[in-house]
């Protein structure tokens, strides 16, 4: 994947609507409302944009150098992306444990059967501190400008992060009160009632402003939300699992850093799944069309994604989840939704569970409530859109999760280069369990895998985890 380059003239146009990642501080919202499910602040901010326009080519990386990143990786000098040195961010390497940490016996880089260790998965020190993320990039790889902590192909030597570094995990989870997307979903449209809506848009009054091309703000392009997961301890990540899929994550960060055989669904040409769509490696700019009745956005890098949001429309409650169509599950989903004046709430269900590199799982019973609301500076001037997004998932999830995220628009249609059509050709295939190059012409001996089976699971378990054993043990995180 090609890093997006920061511009300057853009970023300094970014800087002017001195935002930060905090629902509290998203610009004018007029009229402010109070409301059971909408608009409540992040409680942790991951970072703030620099309000001097001169401090912004250096911002990029002063984020991944700053005092939150849990690490470690190894990024290498690259005058052309977001770094300009080569720097270590992390607090320890070549398998030595940094000062004052006493390492377990045995940890993720170590053992001989992730699964006997359950009971350590709720200890830091299981992971080196490291990251999901972190894990992933032992190996190297970050938007190519990181080098491998692991040397000589010898995971005891994975790197350290920081021990005392973490993301909060009430900073992640829903701050609302609701436990499923339906209950969300129906108390927010009754607050649209009781102002005497929902909103009926026509083409006259529809917000057109939205229209238009839109990037993610800022550094988000570069680390993402909380969900880039760069500065949660895996931990606090598992802490939001039910007992199999925390297994399902300990299982595919083993795999990444330890027996170096990553399944990354990109690289087979496999569908993204619904929730690459918050990863910063994922998407670039976005585009959205508004009308009445139908509000389409479309983004990508690694994969096209659509979300079609049907305006008015009710979902068919007589299938295993809330539906549009026929009762079979859609990739990205299906999506309705209601306009409470200019703010536009959302309810997707219908969703095919699958994964996300450095990330967990998600079952076909995951649903969403999202909110798109209008910023705007102390004029008045339409910058973009806040995205609060809440999840979903009695399978996968103990309780429900946020992401927050801004939208900033940077033109209309008649200016910019169109968004281009994402299709992949397959060249790499899984080989003994790994992704190997294979070229025209070459036939190969190839095991299809089952697609609705978690075929990154299949290739881990037929290829390494001979004489490895899943226990039965209750969940270790006390959460619930």
């Amino acid at each position: 994947m090609k890093l997006k380059k920061w511009s300057l003239a853009v970023g300094a146009a970014l800087l002017s609507i001195a935002f930060t990642t905090s629902v509290a501080a998203q610009g004018r919202q007029d009229p402010p409302i109070r409301s059971v499910g909408r608009g409540a602040p992040v409680s942790a901010p991951l970072y703030v944009v620099p309000t001097n326009p001169a401090e912004l080519p250096a911002f990029p990386q002063t984020v991944l150098q700053g005092p939150k990143i849990v690490g470690p990786y190894q990024f290498r000098g690259n005058p052309q992306g977001l770094v300009s040195e080569t720097f270590f961010v992390g607090s320890a390497q070549n398998g030595n444990a940094p000062t004052g940490v006493k390492p377990l016996p045995v940890d993720i880089f170590t053992t001989k059967d992730f699964y006997a260790d359950r009971a350590l998965w709720s200890d830091p020190r299981y992971f080196r501190c490291n990251s999901s993320f972190g894990i992933e990039q032992q190996r190297g790889a970050t938007l190519g400008i990181s080098s491998p902590t692991i040397s000589n192909d010898d995971p005891a030597t994975a790197a350290w992060g920081y021990c005392d570094r973490d993301y909060p995990r009430e900073a992640i989870v829903s701050p609302y009160e609701f436990r499923t997307a339906q209950a969300h979903y129906e108390a927010l449209l009754a607050e649209a009632r009781e102002r005497g809506g929902p909103t009926q848009h026509t083409y006259a009054t529809v917000p057109g402003e939205w229209s238009g091309r839109y990037a993610d703000v800022g550094i988000e392009t570069a680390v993402g939300t909380w969900y880039g997961t760069l500065f949660s301890q895996m931990p606090t990540i598992l802490s939001l699992l039910t007992p199999e899929y925390q297994t399902r994550m300990v299982q595919q960060a083993y795999h990444q850093s330890t027996t170096a055989a990553s399944q990354w669904p990109a690289q087979y040409c496999w569908p993204e799944g619904f929730m690459r769509r918050w990863h910063m490696a994922a998407t670039s700019d976005h585009e959205v069309l508004v009308t009445p009745k139908l509000v389409k956005i479309t983004t990508g890098a690694a994969d096209n994604f659509v979300t079609d949001i049907h305006v008015g429309r009710s979902f068919n409650m007589d299938g295993a989840v809330p539906r549009l169509g026929a009762d079979v599950p859609r990739w990205y989903g299906e999506t309705i939704g209601f306009w409470d004046g200019d703010v536009l709430v959302t309810w997707t269900s219908n969703i095919q569970g699958w994964t996300s590199h450095s990330q967990f799982e998600f079952s076909n019973k995951m649903q969403t409530v999202e909110i798109y609301v209008p910023r705007r500076d102390a004029n008045g001037t339409f910058l973009g859109l806040n995205h609060e997004a809440i999840f979903y998932d009695p399978e996968a999830l103990v309780e429900p999760i946020r992401i927050v995220r801004n939208l900033t628009k940077l033109s209309d249609f008649d200016q910019g280069d169109p968004r281009p059509f994402i299709e992949c050709i397959q060249t790499l295939f899984p080989i003994d369990g790994r992704a190997q190059p294979v070229a025209p012409d070459t036939d190969i001996e190839f095991t299809v895998p089952d697609m609705y089976g978690r075929p990154w699971a299949q290739i881990w378990e037929r290829y390494f985890e001979q004489g490895m054993e899943k226990p039965e043990q209750d969940d270790i995180f006390s959460f619930e």
